[in-house]
């Protein structure tokens, strides 16, 4: 089999011409023709050491370590696609297009400008007509065989739009040498720009505006979007790809430097050669040239002078074929106007990042890459570089004009040190080329041009909401912004929508958000500041974000807990501006206490262990005043996060002293430091102190009413009896428990009581149904996006897959849990899922892997100090003695070193096949995660 070529390759792309209609025509006869046709080139481009990588239709992709062997390809498939008695009436026609460049070759396809340069060689061909670029022409051109010739068929523009190309056309014996012109730019009346730089990305924004245009009832198409989206790259290539359709031609129309709404006739008059009479107006003038023909108009920079958009709508209800194709910041307001806001770039996300090769086949990236390779000819993507480049990406929101600006800094910066200035994207990203607006030669210019189209209202309406982080909803937006009506919110939305200076997307149960590009909310943030108005806008901000996260909190424990979940992490980014707010200052200190207090739950519940302790350490180190209930709760937020993660001194720490503090009368802050002492105690062996701590924690439940406290503290009251032996009775507790978080309609709660359940009937030997209720919480995990917790139910599970011998069912559920509580910073779960993953290993007689896994483990054990799991302990010690004997001692210690050397890091990705020096695997900071104290690890949820 021929492996794909790499570095310098030669393509062959070929198709039939005119198939759509070949089909149409005789089907039948067609179907027979088709396998003919790829039976032929298979066999061609296999006998000339050619490798097809893709195929689409009838259309053929194929590759070649030579230029020579690709000619020979191309002239042996057409002299035998011409040699073939077809019984499809004319024959099948095949043209063929060859390019020579340097491509990327994935997974056994290819990608970068030679592939898209050979796709537009291809289509500028006619059937039986063979095309070479002049790179493949050079490469040949002393090595024809006998009889073979080209014939020079000048420089041509393809419609890349990039620079033109000098074509050749393959002449021989027994090939007919006459085609009509070259299906170029300049088959068809045209004006398009030629532009400096391939088109890279917007395949698929491309494909859909060139569908639009071909809707009959489409007339005209406005593509809409913020400075420097790239919508007139866009606008141009969508308009190359439809030059065939226009008889009359196609006409670029530039309205960027007219600055009088009726100076547009004769903007459009220009290209199109019309000139006033006296006789008639040059609107009269207008029509009567467009009125039969069929034309296409690209209308580029509308935003400004849209008083002058009437002449288009009248033209369009004139000339009943001509389409006009807009770019603009505002929709032009005309009936019968459709529009198509540009996205961005698409991005990676930093967080989790894909392989190099992967991760440069991002729009975004791949933009980035292009351009910086024109100012440093050897940049190259790298494991080093690559987080770096992807941040940048990222926070210059895709944006064609501000990627193009960063990479042309790469000269003197590497990725890393340019990320480090972008902290100041508006005065940073300046300087691009001189022959372009000055609009466009900085991204603040960009943004200026939007922001001189607002009115005063509009203008303070958008500085405002540069207070939200993250979107905002039309509801907070009116009562933060607009609390006395006086702007009129809703209107100034709509506005700031039209003028794209904020998207509207679509929330959690249909509701709208509005979200601000990362460089356009800088620019608002520094006109907030100018206002004079920021304090007060930012503590209305924190003000409105506090009442949603103290109305929240009650609601996490009830049965509407999934919707108010997926409401509080739309609003996490929010939540955050308004504690980074409060926290400035020792005024504001109360109202950070008790949002952090607020969320402590929904941090708990959706993994965010370290950001919530995070804040509230910061929050309690502060000396601004602050109400005792405040700063207790907030002290019951730390034990309970430090808890969950295994930080237990400093859990333990924390609620002694809210326990101090706070009075021994009922209160819910009180109840939180209770339920968290007695977990302490349980990892801690101290079953007497648990069971006294949960009784307490009960009754003060009872005393307040709090049913959703009644089943926690049951709960784990239940945990200490299992630990202590007594299944039955913990059975039974367990039950009732989960009768208790039914009737709350409390998800999270009646899931751990599951997992608790299951650990339980598997000890009394009920393996099948523990395996059923354990499945039935992890469920109701996936659903709340409780990904911590989610961790342990999964390894749980995994557990009782390996002891049902369902050895791939097993190592899916170990990888599942292994990425969740890396994610979450729970290495009590990474250990025992590394030993099961020893165990999987060892049952599949992968004895040298299970050693190195056991030993990665039991590394994680002596250095952290974390206990092994004593629910699995004896299945898996018996399971890996099995293993050792087998494997015989001199080998087992050996691959027992190799295994403890590693770092976690590695041992994780070696769990999961990946290379640990490219794992996508995200690492575990001490900003997210933690150290762990030595703790009692246990798979009980309480």
């Amino acid at each position: 089999m021929v492996s794909p070529p790499t570095g310098t390759v030669t393509f062959l792309f070929t198709d039939i011409q005119g198939s759509t209609t070949l089909w149409e025509r005789d089907a039948e006869a067609m179907q027979d023709a088709i396998a003919r046709h790829d039976a032929i080139l298979h066999h061609v481009i296999r006998e000339q050491g050619g490798y097809v990588f893709k195929t689409v239709g009838d259309a053929f992709c194929s590759a070649f370590s030579t230029a020579t062997d690709a000619l020979k390809a191309a002239l042996e498939a057409q002299r035998a696609l011409f040699a073939e008695e077809w019984r499809v009436e004319g024959g099948v026609r095949v043209r063929i297009a060859l390019h020579t460049g340097v491509a990327e070759e994935r997974d056994s396809d290819y990608f970068g400008p030679p592939v898209n340069r050979v796709a537009r060689l291809l289509h500028a061909a006619h059937g039986g007509q063979v095309l070479l670029s002049a790179a493949t022409h050079e490469m040949v051109r002393d090595q024809l065989p006998a009889e073979v010739s080209f014939r020079d068929m000048g420089e041509q523009r393809l419609k890349d739009l990039f620079r033109p190309e000098r074509i050749f056309q393959l002449t021989a014996p027994g090939l007919p040498s006459e085609f009509p012109p070259l299906r170029t730019l300049g088959a068809r009346l045209n004006n398009l720009p030629l532009q400096p730089t391939p088109l890279v990305g917007r395949v698929r924004e491309v494909e859909e505006v060139v569908e639009q245009m071909r809707v009959e009832q489409v007339r005209m198409l406005t593509l809409t979007g913020p400075g420097g989206t790239g919508k007139t790259r866009l606008a141009l290539q969508s308009a190359a790809n439809l030059l065939e359709e226009f008889d009359d031609g196609v006409f670029f129309v530039s309205l960027a430097t007219i600055t009088d709404p009726e100076l547009v006739p004769s903007a459009i008059a220009e290209p199109l050669g019309v000139r006033e009479s006296a006789e008639q107006p040059l609107e009269e003038s207008l029509k009567t040239y467009i009125r039969d023909k069929r034309l296409l108009l690209i209308m580029d920079n509308f935003e400004h002078i849209l008083e002058g958009a009437s002449i288009v709508g009248e033209l369009v209800g004139a000339c009943p074929r001509l389409k006009v194709l807009t770019t603009s910041r505002i929709p032009l307001g005309l009936y019968g106007e459709r529009e198509y806001p540009v996205p961005p770039l698409a991005l990676p996300d930093p967080r989790v990042l894909p392989p190099v090769k992967v991760l440069t086949q991002y729009e975004a990236v791949k933009l980035f890459v292009e351009r910086a390779r024109a100012v440093k000819e050897d940049f190259e993507v790298t494991n080093e570089s690559a987080p770096a480049v992807a941040e940048i990406c990222a926070r210059l929101d895709g944006l064609p004009l501000a990627i193009e600006l960063a990479a042309a800094r790469i000269r003197i910066l590497p990725p890393q040190m340019l990320l480090q200035r972008l902290s100041n994207r508006l005065q940073f990203l300046k300087g691009g080329p001189r022959d372009l607006p000055a609009r466009q030669q900085t991204l603040r210019g960009t943004i200026d041009w939007s922001y001189e189209l607002l009115d005063e209202e509009d203008k303070a309406l958008f500085g405002r909401l540069a207070v939200f982080s993250g979107g905002r909803t039309l509801e907070a937006i009116e009562e933060i912004c607009d609390p006395q009506g006086d702007i009129d919110a809703l209107e100034g939305v709509d506005s700031l929508v039209e003028k794209s200076l904020l998207r509207q997307e679509e929330g959690s149960e249909g509701e709208s958000r509005f979200v601000m590009l990362e460089t356009v909310q800088e620019y608002a943030s520094e006109k907030l500041d100018e206002s004079g108005e920021s304090e007060e806008i930012k503590r209305a901000h924190a003000g409105y974000f506090l009442a949603l996260a103290e109305e929240a909190e009650p609601e996490l424990k009830g049965p509407d807990q999934l919707e108010w979940l997926a409401r509080l992490e739309a609003e996490h980014d929010n939540m955050r501006a308004a504690l980074g707010w409060a926290l400035l200052g020792q005024d504001n200190v109360e109202l950070g206490l008790r949002l952090a207090g607020a969320l402590w739950l929904f941090w708990w519940m959706r993994g965010y262990d370290s950001e919530g302790r995070r804040w509230f350490e910061e929050a309690l180190a502060m000396d601004g005043r602050a109400s005792i209930e405040s700063r207790a709760m907030a002290l019951a937020g730390v034990g309970a996060l430090a808890a969950h993660q295994g930080d237990l001194d400093r859990a333990e720490e924390a609620c002694e002293e809210g326990m101090d503090l706070i009075a021994p009368e009922a209160s819910e802050a009180r109840l939180y430091l209770l339920l968290t002492l007695g977990h302490i105690a349980i990892e801690k062996a101290d079953y007497d102190k648990a069971t006294e701590v949960f009784e307490e924690s009960l009754a003060l439940s009872q005393q307040m009413g709090n049913g959703w406290g009644r089943a926690r503290s049951l709960m784990s009251l239940a945990t200490v009896i299992h630990e202590q032996g007594d299944l039955e009775r913990a059975i039974k507790l367990y039950e009732e428990g989960m009768d208790l978080f039914r009737e709350q309609g409390d998800k999270l709660g009646l899931a751990r009581c599951l997992n608790n359940l299951g650990l339980a009937l598997y000890s009394r030997g009920d393996l099948g149904r523990a395996a059923k209720l354990t499945e039935e919480g992890v469920t109701l995990l996936r659903e709340l996006g409780a990904g911590a917790d989610r961790a342990v139910g999964l390894c749980n599970l995994g557990w009782m897959a390996l002891l049902q011998k369902d050895l791939g069912r097993a190592g899916d559920l170990y990888e599942e849990s292994l990425v969740l509580a890396w994610d979450s910073g729970m290495k009590p779960i990474v250990l025992p899922t590394l030993e099961g993953y020893a165990c999987v290993a060892g049952a599949k007689g992968e004895a040298q892997r299970a050693a190195q896994l056991w030993g990665a483990a039991q590394s994680l054990h002596e250095a952290k100090g974390i206990p092994r799991d004593t629910d699995w302990l004896a299945e898996a010690d018996s399971r890996i003695s099995e293993v050792r004997s087998g494997l015989g001692e001199q080998a087992w210690e050996e691959a027992l070193r190799n295994g403890r050397a590693m770092t976690l890091e590695e041992a994780v990705a070696y769990a999961m096949e990946k290379d640990a020096s490219n794992t996508s695997i995200p690492p575990i900071s001490s900003e997210r995660q933690p150290d762990f104290a030595p703790f009692d690890s246990t798979h009980d949820l309480d």
